[in-house]
């Protein structure tokens, strides 16, 4: 049996196992800012990353919190992932971990809890973990606000970072992701009686209405470009009462850095249309675009790997949504995403893995982070 038929059938071997790990891991709800539950299931994940790599996890605390890290002195891969999931706590209550035939369904089970699971599997079959880091944040969904700095320091001491994020439904890896800006716009009115005398207020709702509409013009006409969508939306205090304030959360992705740069200075330059109403603009570019031409030596190392499985072709698929990923790859790090599990409906109640594909897909990563790891100076290379 040659080496990738025995790297598969080990992994087949383990899916009853990551099934089960699986069930725990959605069972420790981890919903964002809730630093006893991140603290939970950080302290659960640090004895399962401690048990295959062979060395402890360093929780590295930023602002309360808890994040894992296993470095490597001569880290020449970094497994790149979150445990944060976008879901309250109390979810599970309600829509628990469940198994029907080949689909598991539950919070957070696609992203990206079962991408942790098939990490942790894949490292299990890779001989030599020496080189391979593993970096697992819990702040991701909220911007990784804090973990950004430690994403960006281990990135760069990296040959190459692997996102264990999820792949498209289809099972494809993703090359490239769009970039992101998070912006908060506060109006400022004037309060007055709506019914007594509403034209003595400045009505922040109307205001924010128009600023609405001006955001609509900033977007793209081609849904698959520029996205500048409005989003939280809060104002006025009493049913009777002129809105004095309102605030308005915006949304941008695109695929380009020069667009994202387009969109930021126009928000910038937003005005109030009310007379007497001011207008204050507070956030900016998150995360700049993920470049497809970074992950394509890895993409190619991806595809060996998955025809030496006996996989179909693997296809590198262009994403909207970002990650992590951008950090890395704006780094100039190489950078492939999309090595997690194959499912769907992320932030969704319809959340899914098809837990058939995880034995395949555990196998495509540990493939992968054998060649990459045994390639000294990889990412060196490639930018040079």
């Amino acid at each position: 049996m040659d080496h990738a038929r025995r790297l598969r059938h080990a992994a087949d071997k383990l899916q009853a196992d990551m099934v089960d790990q699986l069930g725990t891991l959605v069972a420790y709800e981890s919903a964002p800012g809730s630093l006893p539950h991140l603290e939970s299931c950080a302290d659960l994940l640090a004895r399962w990353g401690t048990e295959v790599l062979g060395r402890p996890a360093q929780r590295v605390v930023l602002d309360g919190l808890p994040h894992l890290l296993w470095p490597a002195v001569d880290q020449r891969v970094l497994l790149l992932g979150h445990f944060d999931t976008v879901f309250p706590i109390g979810t599970t209550e309600t829509r628990p971990f469940t198994v029907r035939g080949n689909v598991a369904t539950g919070p957070g089970v696609c992203d990206m809890k079962a991408g942790i699971v098939q990490m942790f599997a894949a490292l299990r079959l890779v001989e030599d973990t020496s080189t391979v880091g593993v970096l697992l944040s819990c702040d991701e969904e909220s911007g990784s606000v804090t973990s950004r700095p430690l994403i960006e320091r281990e990135a760069r001491r990296s040959g190459a970072v692997l996102v264990c994020e999820a792949a498209t439904p289809e099972g494809h890896v993703k090359v490239a992701r769009k970039g992101g800006s998070v912006y908060r716009l506060t109006i400022q009115g004037r309060a007055a009686h709506a019914g007594v005398e509403p034209q003595r207020g400045i009505n922040a709702t109307v205001e924010v209405a128009h600023q609405v509409l001006a955001l609509g013009a900033l977007g793209t006409a081609d849904s698959a470009g520029t996205s500048v969508t409005p989003t939280l939306l809060s104002a006025g205090t009493t049913t009777n009462t002129v809105p004095e304030s309102a605030s308005l959360a915006v949304d941008v992705r695109a695929w380009s850095k020069a667009e994202l740069e387009r969109v930021d200075h126009a928000i910038r330059r937003l005005q109030p249309h009310l007379s007497e109403a001011t207008l204050t603009v507070c956030g900016g570019i998150n995360r700049y675009p993920m470049p497809a031409e970074l992950a394509q030596p890895l993409l190619e190392m991806a595809r060996s790997a998955a025809l030496a499985l006996g996989m179909p072709e693997l296809v590198g698929a262009y994403a909207a949504g970002a990650s992590d990923g951008n950090f890395t790859a704006a780094l100039g790090v190489p950078t492939l995403d999309g090595l997690g599990a194959v499912g769907g409906g992320a932030h969704s109640a319809d959340e899914y893995v098809c837990l058939d594909r995880m034995p395949e897909r555990t196998a495509l990563l540990a493939g992968l982070v054998e060649t990459v790891s045994s390639m000294e100076g990889f990412g060196t290379q490639l930018v040079a």
